[in-house]
């Protein structure tokens, strides 16, 4: 109970994945017992829209950062840009950037920048599944469509592709267009969410299971539910019918609601990864 006059609490706030200072688009917010899907939003996909700059590299590899090297620019078409850009579409080695957020040591990589140091740093593997060139401006600006992994750095895929053309080059305008399952078009800027508040309209909320929805997803009966509610042990074969599944899937009440996210865990058993108290 709240003593008469007292402000209900603010709701927990998150955030599915981060965007450069630079960037803009899709950032999906989650609110209250929705913050408990983080860790599966930061899994999936995204695409970008991205402009490049050919011949210029910077510091922080995006327009940012200071000059470092500057190479004049002529002569590429767009089947020379297009060969280019097959070398970095599947599978790909990508060094972090230094300006990062990374940890080293407890430090962000971005600290250990601005300090003139440079740390050592592995390459990670992360998939290019599209990488589209979209237009090309003469002698050296590139747009690009981009869909790729989690943790993949468009501002290092910008440096690496001026690398290899052997001009250098650096991120000049980056925007998400999808994270996962929202996309921009159902997104809302700061400014219409405060327009929208000071209306008293409501906000689009989506559902958790609609956040979810690049999971696949099965029903399970009340009994069932309740048991999993609970904490209580559940075999794999009696909450999912395909025994080569492994998970995470996401596990519905009979009436759709999202009551738990579940990988399958030693030999028959059901790991539980999050349960919902409302869906």
């Amino acid at each position: 109970m709240r003593a008469s006059g007292q402000r209900r609490p603010a709701p927990k706030l998150g955030h599915g994945g981060t965007l450069d200072p630079m960037a803009s688009g899709v950032l999906p917010v989650c609110v209250a017992e929705a913050t408990k899907l983080i860790p599966f939003l930061l899994d999936t996909d995204k695409e970008y829209l991205a402009t490049v700059r050919l011949g210029v590299e910077t510091d922080t590899l995006d327009a940012t950062g200071a000059i470092v090297a500057e190479r004049p620019v002529s002569g590429l078409d767009d089947a020379t840009l297009e060969a280019a850009l097959a070398a970095f579409r599947g599978d790909i080695e990508q060094l972090p950037p230094m300006f990062s957020a990374l940890k080293h040591r407890g430090r962000p990589l971005y600290s250990y920048a601005r300090a003139g140091q440079t740390v050592e740093r592995k390459p990670r593997r992360v998939t290019i599944h599209d990488l589209v060139l979209l237009g090309f401006e003469p002698p050296a600006l590139l747009h690009l469509r981009v869909r790729c992994s989690k943790g993949t750095y468009i501002r290092s895929l910008a440096a690496d592709l001026g690398t290899h053309l052997g001009l250098g080059a650096h991120l000049t305008e980056l925007r998400r267009t999808a994270s996962g399952p929202f996309r921009l078009e159902q997104a809302l800027t700061p400014d219409e969410i405060e327009a929208r508040v000071e209306r008293g309209e409501a906000l689009p909320y989506l559902s958790m299971r609609d956040g979810l929805a690049h999971l696949p997803a099965i029903w399970v009966d009340e009994p069932l539910a309740l048991r999993l509610s609970r904490g209580q042990a559940v075999t794999w074969s009696e909450l999912c019918a395909d025994r080569h599944a492994a998970g995470p899937l996401c596990v519905l009440r009979p009436s759709g609601r999202l009551l738990a996210v579940v990988e399958r865990g030693k030999a028959e058993d059901v790991r539980s990864l999050r349960v919902f108290n409302v869906g």
